[in-house]
């Protein structure tokens, strides 16, 4: 009978109720920063060269009308070598006119747009028509440097070529989804870089630039994609993460 009698002592008391765990909507993607955290710092350091180099020459050439020791240098074997190929510097010449530039500029902004990368595309629209005006409207009626009456001090071939040239650089640094591998992407920016400098030689190849001239485009066109690229990423949705060495380490979540 004792074996039967039922046992409320040994009875277990119920365990307390325990709400599940709350479920916190996924993260959305941060978007990609245009400059990796390692490159940051020496993307300054080529702003400030460029700065540099552009302030030093239109100090050194202002308001002449000749070259100087270092144009004499490069440009007499220059033409030398290109006065054969008249066609090719005219092709040279015409890539980097206004219609040219335009449809480039424009073609890597529907590209990035096709991507979904919104700062790519900002980066695009935005660089090469700012260099292009910096150098057009201000540098070259400041400086005052001409060649057969022109203004020509930066050139302004060299400005949009190495913008564009800079432009598809960056934005092959590190695309979101790494869809090419990074030899496709080097030599992409390779030929980009390449179309440029040949731009450039064939300004001072015609007679249209001096070789300083084209020098110092090349440093108003790169140092403005430094300098816009720099300054997208700060204004980022994480602009207080922008970080010069590393990425910023995820917060820890209050259980």
């Amino acid at each position: 009978m004792q074996r039967g009698r039922r046992r409320y002592g040994d009875r277990r008391q119920p365990e307390p109720f325990r709400p599940p765990p709350e479920r916190l909507p996924p993260e959305r993607p941060r978007p990609a920063r245009l400059l990796p955290a390692p490159l940051r710092l020496p993307a300054v350091a080529l702003l400030a060269c460029c700065v540099t180099v552009t302030v030093l020459l239109g100090i050194t050439f202002a308001g002449q009308r000749h070259a100087g020791w270092l144009d004499t240098a490069v440009d007499t074997p220059v033409k030398s070598a290109f006065k054969r190929f008249p066609a090719l510097l005219n092709v040279l010449a015409d890539t980097g006119t206004l219609i040219p530039v335009t449809l480039m500029t424009l073609a890597l902004v529907l590209a990035c747009v096709a991507t979904r990368r919104w700062t790519g595309a900002i980066l695009a629209a935005v660089a090469t028509p700012a260099a292009s005006a910096l150098t057009e409207f201000v540098l070259k009626p400041l400086v005052g440097r001409t060649i057969g009456g022109t203004l020509s001090l930066p050139s302004g071939h060299a400005t949009s070529s190495f913008a564009l040239a800079g432009t598809c650089a960056v934005l092959l640094l590190d695309p979101s989804g790494h869809r090419l591998s990074g030899s496709v992407r080097l030599v992409l920016a390779s030929l980009a870089l390449l179309v440029a400098t040949a731009v450039a030689i064939g300004m001072v190849a015609k007679g249209a630039h001096y070789f300083t001239d084209v020098v110092a485009g090349t440093a108003v066109g790169i140092g403005m994609v430094l300098a816009c690229a720099l300054i997208l990423d700060w204004l980022g949705p994480d602009r207080g993460a922008l970080s010069w060495g590393a990425a910023r380490r995820p917060a820890r979540r209050s259980s």
